[in-house]
């Protein structure tokens, strides 16, 4: 993919359906007794590998081929049928990681596992509360294939989260749904909230308690689920790429609807209307418990002090963070990233691929174990290495649209399928080149 220097964006978009809030959706929905139907469900590769596994283990799945709609017949809490092969995530690590929760708590043998990438992230980090809950897995190094045998019920466990992760915080509580009793997740940092927001839109009674530590969510193994029509909001991590890309290019003005606003996601806006942007929202609403609303972006950005990310706001803005360094080449002052090594462990190491790319397009910038300082650059057209990671490629076409000169040639551009199919033919839809 060539991405040419550009004047500015303008225009309206519909952006696909949140990908997290899409895979929570979907397994919940199996758990399930009767038929969901869920709209704009995610275009992305992966959350068509959580329908395929979930496919494979007995359950009903439909998917409309003229929209984004698709149809989900649960089968229950723990009424999966054994998959006769193991089932492949792709580049999925939340469907793994949500997936073995799930099947934690039947009654057979299953096989995750996935494709290069994913077969290199961390897994002991799920492997571990699930094995306290009485499952037994084998793996090498704790990395996928993951072969699990599942008990049914397992034990209902309080379980502190060494690392801020939504991903495993939902995968406990989805276990805990096949428990002897009441299982709980502390959180000492809040992650992001859509499984719980999704469990209660399908009836189950999640408790939320300050336990000292942090926050403790706990729920019991004898809550049923019932099926319920949803719509999942936009994807705000998506419409990050065409914020940042507004913000940087004076005369931009971009209209984003339906975007999904959750407070542990959208510290995103507050962020970056902290670094000078120009973001109003519109018609806010909630839609199956999930704040939803318009995104207005105009292009320019007021001077700033200068700027340090770090902390707890790291955890709810980590797939954000590319495309946020890619901003940190326009700011006043620059930007630094602390606090972020989870970056690092994600579909490739994304403090390494930032840095570099932005390297080769000659930016001043500094990596550190846990994060990177970017300084104010006027960047130029190079060629940068997407890693096979969707959210670099995405980033690095904003950042081929902010060159001052030369075009910017991504490698391995296609990866962006993983979660946005559509998103070089959106982004020219767009942006104005003249």
């Amino acid at each position: 993919m060539h991405i040419r220097p550009a004047k500015h964006l303008k225009g309206s978009i519909l952006l696909p359906g949140d990908k997290s809030i899409s895979h929570r959706a979907a397994i919940i929905a199996a758990m399930a007794e009767g038929e969901t139907r869920i709209d704009n469900f995610a275009t992305s590769v992966d959350c068509a590998s959580t329908l395929e596994c979930l496919g494979r283990l007995g359950v009903d799945v439909r998917r409309s081929e003229e929209s984004s709609t698709v149809w989900i017949r649960g089968v229950g809490k723990s009424a999966f049928k054994s998959p006769d092969k193991p089932l492949d995530c792709g580049n999925s690590g939340t469907t793994m990681r949500l997936m073995a929760g799930v099947l934690a708590g039947q009654n057979f043998e299953s096989v995750l596992t996935g494709d290069d990438s994913l077969r290199r992230r961390p897994m002991k980090r799920v492997m571990e509360p699930l094995s306290k809950m009485g499952a037994h897995f084998e793996s090498v190094d704790g990395k996928a294939p993951l072969t699990i045998r599942g008990q049914n019920p397992l034990k209902a466990i309080e379980y502190e989260l060494p690392v801020a992760s939504a991903q495993i915080k939902s995968c406990v509580l989805l276990a805990g749904l096949n428990s002897d009793g009441e299982a709980a997740v502390v959180e000492p940092v809040p992650t992001r909230d859509h499984t719980e927001r999704m469990l209660r839109w399908f009836g189950v009674d999640v408790r939320e308690t300050d336990s000292g530590e942090g926050k403790k969510i706990s729920l019991t193994g004898d809550a049923t689920l019932a099926a319920e029509h949803l719509f999942v909001p936009s994807d705000i991590s998506s419409a990050a790429f065409f914020i940042v890309a507004a913000l940087c290019l004076p005369g931009s003005t971009l209209s984003m609807q339906g975007v999904g606003l959750n407070p542990t996601r959208a510290g995103l806006i507050d962020t970056l209307r902290n670094f000078g942007a120009g973001i109003q929202t519109a018609n806010e609403r909630e839609t199956n418990y999930e704040p939803v609303g318009d995104l207005l972006v105009a292009g320019g950005l007021s001077p700033s002090s200068a700027q340090v990310l770090r902390g707890a706001s790291i955890a709810n803005l980590i797939d954000e963070l590319p495309i946020i360094a890619i901003l940190g080449t326009q700011l006043e002052h620059g930007l630094e990233v602390r606090d972020a090594a989870e970056l690092r462990v994600k579909e490739t190491d994304r403090i390494t691929a930032v840095v570099e790319n932005l390297r080769r397009m000659g930016a001043d910038v500094e990596e550190f174990d846990d994060g990177f300082h970017v300084g104010r650059s006027k960047l130029k057209g190079a060629r940068v290495d997407s890693f096979g990671d969707h959210r670099i490629a995405m980033a690095f076409a904003i950042a081929g649209l902010l060159a001052t000169e030369g075009e910017t040639e991504i490698d391995g551009s296609e990866c962006a399928e993983v979660s946005f199919p559509a998103f070089f033919e959106t982004l020219d839809d767009v942006v104005v080149y003249e």
